[in-house]
């Protein structure tokens, strides 16, 4: 079984920073791209983050500039440093991974998610 498990939430005022962590575990053969969606109050679930095996990034693009999407392959974790936070950064983050597991079975996960409020 395989598990992400998010952390680093909380309560920040605009302007400051939070970072998010999200570690995958369980019986993991190899994970590929992974990233970090935010949904917000009414709103539809979108990607904020990706990050492939590569390293290569990519944002939506009201974080560009702001947020930093990071990976350490050797802890099988992803990061988010989240600076100049906005009101409407406010929602629920969840961390996203396709790995492969010990059988060879290729599917995506989610994290249950950390909830993330800006307050002015």
């Amino acid at each position: 079984q395989v598990q992400l498990v998010e952390s680093g939430g909380g309560v920040v005022q605009a302007g400051g920073s939070l970072r998010l962590s999200c570690a995958a575990s369980g019986n993991i053969l190899a994970i590929n791209a992974m990233a970090w969606y935010r949904q917000a109050p009414g709103k539809q679930r979108e990607l904020v983050a990706r990050i492939s095996t590569s390293g290569s990034t990519d944002y939506v693009d009201s974080v560009k500039g702001r947020f930093t999407i990071s990976r350490d392959f050797a802890k099988n974790t992803i990061y988010l440093q989240m600076n100049s936070l906005k009101l409407e950064d406010t929602g629920v983050y969840y961390c996203n991974g396709n790995i492969v597991d010990m059988i060879g079975r290729n599917r995506d996960y989610w994290g249950p998610g950390t909830q993330v409020t800006v307050s002015s």
